[in-house]
């Protein structure tokens, strides 16, 4: 979608050089009209007296106020045209269109949500600036259409009918929004003004992102600093045209653990190193979990298959209800089939193949003897947000399986009420949701600054349910109790499990391409070694004076960067950042020193600044989180007075 003000749409502009159409004519004729009726009346306010003259005089002076008032011309607003190409057929102006939504499947096309249908009010021709009206569009053409306002956000497909459509939908934007600003209004009763300006934004950018936080903050993420600046700008002047306080910029961390040399002794030396024996408030449910950083090679593979993974699992909700209908509707049972059949086949990896390149991950890895032979078939959830790159593996049963079996689902893997189950006693399949909920709650927000966390397998090696004697009230009634219990002791212990190992912070990294001269090139090196970046390659352009520098830069460095490098060089050079993806920084933020040589060189108070603490200490502050160690007076003495 593209903004375009609505003074420079075509039927807002008068033409030049042509004839006036009988509208513009008869509008004319009526200004010219009421000019002459208004001098009339001044020629005849003439004659009055002075005192009549007085008070008409008042009444025409109100009267012109006004007249001027209304005649003041509006704000120019903002309409939104899509940017769109038509592949096959004619379209023209009133004609009736679906828009598909970005989840929409041909093999189902009326499933919810259903795609809405929409009018065609305008075609254009885009000439550089200006917009050329069009009745009719052949195919092969790339225009602009108004009518999808409101009913696309980014980018969307547009068809004249349903069966037998495809979804086009979904444009690979070249980098992702990685900054994050916090935005409000210098004055609170143009928060909707703000809103409406930020909503525009979002349609009309391809690359802005909108979100409100549950603190209630108004956030836009962008691509980077200078992308911000061109937002803000945008909103001040054109969508939201009120005055906009921004805060500091908000950058993401990731969160992980690594089995390094020098690693703190586990803090149970009864138990292996990320092992954890947890009860609740009531002594009534024990369990037992293992915390075990995942290979890189498993990481990686999660992360770029994060879209299948996101399939399998709807694909897992559609069989669920399906299967929950069939216990009261037979009937239905081959509908529903036929559909997932359907939905299966549009992928690109299937659910078999899947687990068979996740399982040669773990092979490469070489750790199948420690996390078991088939560690696949054991895996309950995905997370955070049931897609990311950390895993659940259930050790007990407890937990309903990720991958179900060829045949299908039994009524037990649904987790559905069976004779014992419907009994007063508590088994550990009661609590399976809980954990998986702990478990996403856990991954979301890592123990180290509340960041997402990324490449641990969480193991539940035992759950134990301790039986009720007869005076207590029955197990079934103690759920609802229990059910706040088992949550947060499993988030705990997840956390918990995860600080016995090495943690790292994993940084936002940058992809910097820079062109200098040779008697620049010095000065652009330190401006990146200063700011913690890493150069990747050099080469020099043939035929030219000039040198292609690609680096990596890490986000949070990066504010003020292309400022101070054109500064350095007068000029000279002018980086390109593009964000490309997380790197870990290969430093332990509770490290101190405790060898008799790293004592004897630092001392101990570790004058040698700890990076990856400084940036946890920081997010830690942002988000109001206690920081350890902060001391508010290093140096005090008493106050001393005169009298004394």
């Amino acid at each position: 979608m593209v903004a375009v003000r609505a003074s420079e749409l075509p039927e807002n502009k008068r033409k030049t050089g042509g004839l006036m159409t009988a509208d513009e004519a008869r509008e004319l004729a009526r200004q010219k009209r009421a000019e002459f009726e208004k001098a009339r009346r001044a020629a005849e306010d003439e004659s009055l007296d002075s005192v009549n003259g007085i008070t008409e005089a008042l009444d025409s002076a109100a009267l012109d106020g006004t007249e001027q008032a209304s005649s003041e011309q509006p704000e120019d607003p903002e309409h939104l045209i899509g940017f769109a190409r038509l592949y096959s057929g004619t379209l023209s102006v009133g004609d009736e269109v679906y828009v598909l939504p970005p989840k929409f499947s041909p093999a189902n096309p009326h499933a919810m949500p259903e795609p809405q249908r929409v009018t065609v009010t305008g075609l254009y021709l885009m000439m550089g600036r200006g917009l050329e009206s069009l009745r009719s569009v052949p195919a092969g053409v790339v225009f602009g259409i108004a009518g999808p306002e409101g009913h696309i956000l980014k980018s969307g497909t547009l068809c004249s009918q349903l069966e037998g459509s495809v979804n086009l939908a979904g444009v690979n934007m070249g980098s992702q929004p990685i900054v994050r600003v916090a935005l409000e209004p210098i004055n609170p009763a143009d928060l909707d003004k703000l809103i409406n300006g930020m909503h525009l934004l979002e349609q009309s950018d391809p690359c802005a992102v909108y979100e409100v936080l549950e603190s209630g903050e108004h956030v836009i993420l962008t691509a980077g600093e200078l992308h911000l600046e061109r937002c803000l700008k945008d909103l001040r002047e054109r969508f939201a045209r009120c005055d906009i306080q921004a805060g500091e910029p908000i950058v993401p961390y990731r969160e992980t653990i690594v089995s390094a040399a020098e690693m703190a002794a586990p803090k149970d030396k009864n138990l292996p190193r990320g092992t954890v024996i947890a009860v609740t408030a009531s002594k009534q449910v024990s369990l037992r979990l293992n915390v075990r950083p995942l290979p890189t090679t498993v990481t990686e593979f999660l992360e770029k298959n994060v879209a299948a993974v996101s399939q399998f699992y709807r694909e897992k909700k559609v069989k669920e209800s399906a299967m929950l209908e069939s216990l009261d509707d037979s009937e239905e049972t081959a509908d529903h089939d036929d559909t997932d059949v359907d939905i299966h086949r549009t992928h690109l990896v299937s659910s078999k193949d899947f687990r068979s390149e996740l399982q040669n991950a773990f092979a490469q890895a070489m750790t199948l003897s420690d996390m078991g032979s088939d560690v696949t078939a054991k895996i309950a959830a995905f997370g955070p947000g049931r897609t990311g790159p950390n895993l659940l593996i259930d050790m007990t049963g407890a937990c309903q399986k990720f991958f179900q079996e060829e045949h299908g689902m039994h009524q037990s893997e649904l987790n559905l009420p069976n004779e014992a189950q419907r009994s007063d006693v508590l088994i550990a399949k009661d609590f399976s949701d809980k954990i998986l909920y702990a478990f996403q709650l856990a991954t979301a927000q890592g123990p180290l600054c509340h960041e997402p966390c990324q490449g641990i397998a969480v193991f539940v090696e035992e759950v134990i349910v301790a039986a009720t004697s007869d005076d207590e009230p029955s197990s079934r009634d103690t759920l609802g109790r229990l059910t706040g219990e088992i949550i947060k002791t499993v988030r705990d212990s997840i956390r918990q499990g995860f600080l016995d190992w090495s943690p790292r912070l994993l940084l936002a990294m940058y992809s910097c391409e820079i062109q200098a001269s040779t008697e620049v090139l010095g000065r652009v090196y330190g401006v990146i070694t200063r700011r913690r970046g890493r150069i990747i390659a050099e080469s020099l352009n043939e035929g030219t004076p000039f040198f292609t520098i690609l680096s990596v830069l890490p986000v949070a460095e990066s504010f003020g960067f292309s400022e101070e490098i054109r500064k350095r060089t007068s000029g000279a050079a002018s980086p390109q950042l593009v964000f490309q993806s997380f790197e870990m920084l290969d430093e332990d933020p509770f490290w101190v020193p405790f060898t008799e040589d790293e004592l004897e060189d630092l001392g101990e108070l570790a004058d040698k600044e700890n990076v990856a603490k400084r940036y946890m200490d920081k997010v830690r502050v942002r988000k109001g989180l206690p920081v350890k160690g902060q001391k508010l007076v290093r140096d005090a003495e008493k106050q001393k007075t005169l009298k004394r």
